[in-house]
């Protein structure tokens, strides 16, 4: 991608729209503009210009506003255009072939966000946050994204590479003038050093627990005997009668998947069918493949929810499933609590029991409480996040390298040999926020973004 040419694209959602846009960012911006359209006035940076959009025989086909945004102060720094006229995908089209006729190129995916980044106005995890808040589908996930995109990952990051930067800076001293009156730095400086770098990573890379579920959310499957109140529970979760409840078990004979938010996290719910053993005769074929289905779903769910009945003893069939869910993280609802008369209790090997009632709404709020907590590991929500793998790994790398470097110095080896552990350690952070991130790593970031942004 070059920003020595002029690009445009459509930058609003596809389709008919009350409002549709056409942005261009470049050397032409402003004069290809000029000629897509007949300006009322002429354009001024920082101005909002009322026009008209005429076809090929200067009739006139649409009104429009066109507002100028010169370089530097623009999203890309460079001179930006954008035509607002009404949202007819004609009309656009229109505006955009006229565009390209003129000299400009059409946008490539992100492309915008990418001459940000690269003009400097963004770092890359600034970048990233402009498609997870374009994406986002919770408020939460929205508040987490433009908190990434004012900085507070790269302001989190920026102390630990300063005093990073530092002690590479005090040894390589050491080193360069070993033999004038700079001291070399003692083993001990430089531990307490490497020590003092430690704890700031290591939450920033414990912060992908919250960050990861929150930017990608999970799936929940709800699983149990039949017409032990799984679609109940459901239902209530998802606040709506979205899956079918009767008393006759087996009602459930397929999955039933609804997406919801919890404390902002997206979770899909995944309603299975009852499980328990194929009996000749009691179980028919279509029933057969919701319970097989039902075990696939336990399998590949990030959470599980087992749903048993306080009004029946555990059978055999459940205590295999608590059995198999032990290590994992899950959670066990004893549900309709409201037909006896004081708590129910059972055995869940170290699983969290929870007394709920899908028909009182008993035990729901701290059902969703639980649910959330085993979602983010009990991680709290904190200002610069990690929110996806490429993140974590560069902390990961820099958390390795420093321990490297910190063996390295305890058995005494050369000083120019532990400079090589901290300069690893450096380009993992400066990957993070992309100061040497390669070039094909950029394109595959950028490349997912929408074309117009």
């Amino acid at each position: 991608m070059s920003s020595a040419d002029t690009i445009v694209a459509i930058s609003t959602p596809p389709g008919r729209g009350g409002i549709g846009i056409v942005r261009l960012s470049g050397p032409e911006a402003a004069s290809i503009s000029a000629q897509l359209v007949e300006l009322h006035h002429p354009l001024e940076a920082g101005r909002a210009r009322l026009a008209s959009v005429l076809d090929e025989d200067s009739v006139q086909i649409d009104e429009a506003v066109v507002t100028f945004f010169a370089t530097p102060h623009s999203y890309t720094m460079e001179d930006v255009v954008e035509i607002a006229a009404h949202g007819s995908p004609v009309v656009l089209d229109f505006l955009l072939r006229r565009a390209i006729g003129l000299g400009a190129r059409l946008a490539e995916p992100g492309e915008f966000t990418q001459r940000a980044f690269l003009s400097g106005r963004l770092d890359l995890t600034q970048a990233e946050a402009v498609r997870d808040l374009i994406e986002a589908q919770t408020l939460t996930q929205a508040r987490q994204a433009a908190r990434q995109l004012g900085g507070a990952l790269s302001h989190r990051v920026a102390p630990i590479k300063q005093d990073l930067v530092d002690l590479i800076a005090l040894l390589e001293a050491g080193i360069d003038f070993a033999e004038d009156d700079v001291d070399v730095t003692p083993k001990q400086e430089i531990a307490h050093r490497i020590e003092a770098l430690s704890p700031a990573l290591t939450a920033l890379e414990a912060s992908f627990a919250r960050g990861r579920i929150v930017h990608d959310g999970l799936t929940l499957a709800i699983v149990g005997r039949p017409n032990a109140g799984k679609s109940s529970l459901f239902n209530r979760l998802v606040e709506r009668d979205r899956a079918i409840v009767t008393a006759t078990p087996g009602t459930t004979r397929d999955l039933v998947t609804e997406r919801i938010a919890i404390d902002g996290i997206p979770i899909e719910l995944v309603d299975t069918a009852g499980l328990r053993q194929s009996i000749e005769g009691l179980i028919d074929e279509v029933e057969q493949i919701g319970i097989h289905r039902s075990r696939e779903a336990l399998s590949d769910a990030a959470i599980v929810l087992v749903v048993l009945d306080a009004t029946q003893p555990l059978n055999e069939e459940e205590h295999r499933l608590l059995a198999a869910v032990e290590g994992r993280p899950a959670l066990v609802a004893i549900n309709k609590s409201d037909l006896l008369d004081r708590p129910p209790t059972v055995e869940a090997r170290q699983l969290p029991v929870l007394s709920t009632s899908a028909k009182t709404g008993k035990g729901i709020a701290a059902l969703r409480q639980k649910i959330v907590a085993l979602a983010t590991g009990g991680a709290a929500s904190e200002p610069g996040m990690l929110t996806n793998l490429r993140q974590h790994q560069a902390i990961q790398t820099a958390l390795a390298a420093l321990g490297e470097a910190a063996t390295a110095n305890t058995d005494s080896i050369p000083h120019e040999m532990i400079l090589l552990d901290l300069y690893r350690a450096l380009w993992a952070l400066d990957s993070l926020t992309g100061q040497t991130t390669p070039d094909d790593i950029l394109h595959l970031i950028f490349s997912r973004f929408c074309i117009g942004k």
